[in-house]
């Protein structure tokens, strides 16, 4: 082996060597510690990065429950109890007991309620439209019916019925993200408690002009009149701007308000049909007014 070759041959290595050490001594002074636990809180998470819990992702939401040290005002939707129950375990904590959640469209404009009155040719986008017009309809409030409360569900929660022209929810799909609340430009999405077997009592309308011309707009459109408000003995039905609201805290599920709603603007849901005769007309003569 040449001279020449041999002095080659160290110089290369004694430079890999420097080159190493430099990059040690640069890896530890920028070395920046991460608490193990964000990656324990992220592993028991459902890995749904939907968004639902407030933070960008999954991995957003492990660092702020671990830096925050807290778990006040934080709730993965998706995994729900049990899944913050095992955070709670990982961070030494409590975790409040929430009640699951699902989604609800309040409005019960369909095609038949709320005819159409003129046709919108713009981009077909729920999005776009209203920020353009109200609607096809005399209905400012109501559902603009081109889906983007379907679009952004990563669960395959929420579709549109094409009879209706209104988007529906799978209650059992549902993980409660808030994503089409979000995306409803109109605001008729909300999310309410989930009761047993995914029975609702809950007001489809979010019209708050006065009776008349809501009326006229749309005929099951809530009109404001207080008969529901008086029915209730739970408080959990208020009048604000002509227009009534269930709270799905409060609501009993005694299903006396939607019999004396002139309008049938109250929607009842997943409930056996009624065995009293009696009630079963009253029921049904309500309806057909």
């Amino acid at each position: 082996m040449s001279e020449s070759l041999i002095y080659t041959i160290i110089i290369l290595s004694t430079i890999g060597i420097a080159a190493a050490i430099i990059l040690y001594l640069i890896a530890r002074k920028f070395y920046v510690y991460e608490d193990p636990r964000i990656g324990q809180v992220e592993e028991a998470l459902p890995a749904a990065n939907c968004g639902g819990c407030g933070y960008a992702g999954c991995r957003a939401f492990a660092e702020a429950i671990v830096k925050d040290n807290s778990l006040a005002d934080k709730f993965c939707p998706v995994g729900g109890n049990e899944v913050m129950d095992k955070i709670a375990t990982i961070m030494g904590l409590t975790a409040e007991k929430k009640a699951p959640r699902t989604a609800v469209v309040r409005c019960n404009g369909t095609c038949e309620h709320r005819p159409k009155t003129h046709n919108y040719e713009g981009v077909k986008t729920c999005a776009v439209a209203a920020m353009n017009y109200s609607g096809e309809t005399d209905c400012q409030y109501g559902c603009l019916g081109f889906g983007d409360c379907c679009v952004v569900c990563d669960f395959d929660a929420i579709h549109m019925n094409p009879e209706t022209g209104l988007p529906e929810v799978n209650d059992e799909k549902c993980v409660a993200c808030g994503a089409c609340v979000e995306a409803c430009p109109k605001n008729l999405i909300e999310l309410r408690k989930v009761m047993p077997k995914y029975r609702k009592v809950y007001v489809a309308c979010r019209n708050m002009d006065k009776g008349g011309p809501a009326r006229k707009a749309c005929t099951v459109a809530c009109i404001g009149c207080g008969k529901c408000e008086q029915e209730c003995k739970f408080d959990a039905i208020t009048i604000s701007n002509n227009l009534a609201f269930i709270d799905s805290d409060k609501c009993k599920l005694c299903r006396k308000c939607a019999p004396v709603c002139p309008t049938n603007a109250i929607i009842e849901e997943n409930f056996p049909p009624p065995k009293n005769k009696e009630t079963e007309e009253k029921l049904k003569t309500t309806a057909e007014a």
